[in-house]
């Protein structure tokens, strides 16, 4: 298991990227790109644009995880609703520019199911048997209402993660009360991407997640092997401070304490007993879903993500203001 750092400097990541392919971004696309089936992520750029455009934003983030640091150590209380649970408003903001494209409310709708079925650990393969069933996290108490979708035709080809989906004035849709709802883009992600999401900390101007058509809910256009609904699983998990498990370093930290050094990402859906050569040579926790496996054979999230995410809800967390 990884030991928690004492300090840590924020300088991953302010976006996580994640692709359908390993296709090199560009600033625009107008091109469709075809699905295939393994993810990626490209996050560094974004990162270095992020720093350079707001040099405040580090100091923000700094703080976020010293307070994260506190919740775990148990030197500040977890907050919560009366009865133990958030709550959180969902906007989809669906950009379009085939029919296809239009994602149907059934379709959202199952996005809003899956979210709630794996935050609360009543998804029906987390029952399946693991080496770390003990660290699973069951309910995390966190809980998603479609609250509306506003929709908008575009004559654009695909997007790209520079963010101009959210944007009104870049052809996109500027997101609506991004401090009390969550605001989820839906569009034709260029490059192969998936979908990406804003870390706790970033300007309320971008905050959200956004999510390629072919990988939001488990319906409509939701194409194998990311039909699942987990893209939006482990974006949203971004969303509240959770790392990619391997740490996005060769044996990396992900700032969790219950779950294994991991060598790097895994694809696919990993035989069992698939053992990192990190110290230790621990089990990878592969059905992680801050890994990168398909949308079939990721489901947990550990105890100690768990307290991580429920941090964010705590004042200075960055999520502060869904928990009001």
């Amino acid at each position: 298991m990884k030991k928690l750092l004492g300090s840590f400097v924020l300088g991953m990541l302010i976006f996580s990227s994640c692709k359908k392919a390993a296709i090199a971004d560009a600033e625009e696309l107008d091109q469709n790109i075809t699905t295939v089936s393994q993810r990626s992520c490209t996050s560094v750029d974004h990162l270095q644009n992020q720093l350079a455009e707001d040099p405040s934003l580090q100091s923000k983030m700094d703080a976020i995880e010293d307070l994260t640091r506190k919740v775990e150590r148990g030197l500040v209380p977890m907050r919560l609703l009366a009865d133990g649970s958030i709550e959180i408003p969902v906007v989809f903001n669906v950009l379009y520019r085939t029919t296809a494209e239009n994602v149907s409310l059934a379709q959202l709708q199952s996005q809003i199911d899956v979210l709630n079925e794996d935050y609360a650990g009543t998804n029906a393969d987390y029952s399946a048997s693991n080496p770390y069933n003990t660290v699973k996290a069951g309910d995390i108490k966190v809980r998603f209402v479609l609250d509306q979708v506003i929709r908008k035709s575009t004559t654009k080809t695909s997007w790209t993660t520079n963010d101009a989906m959210k944007k009104s004035n870049r052809g996109g849709l500027n997101p609506t009360s991004p401090t009390t709802k969550l605001n989820v883009w839906v569009c034709n992600m260029g490059g192969g991407i998936l979908g990406y999401a804003q870390f706790p900390g970033g300007s309320s101007s971008t905050d959200g997640v956004v999510l390629d058509d072919n990988a939001t809910g488990r319906t409509g256009t939701a194409a194998a092997p990311f039909n699942l609904g987990r893209t939006a699983t482990h974006e949203v998990g971004h969303w509240l401070n959770l790392r990619h498990i391997w740490g996005d370093a060769t044996c990396g930290n992900d700032q969790v304490g219950d779950t294994p050094l991991h060598n790097t990402a895994n694809y696919g859906c990993p035989a069992a007993g698939h053992r990192s050569t990190c110290t230790g040579t621990p089990l990878e926790m592969t059905m992680n879903y801050m890994d990168y496996t398909d949308d079939a054979c990721m489901y947990m999230f550990s105890a100690g993500q768990k307290t991580r995410m429920l941090a964010t809800f705590n004042v200075g967390g960055g999520r502060t203001t869904f928990a009001q």
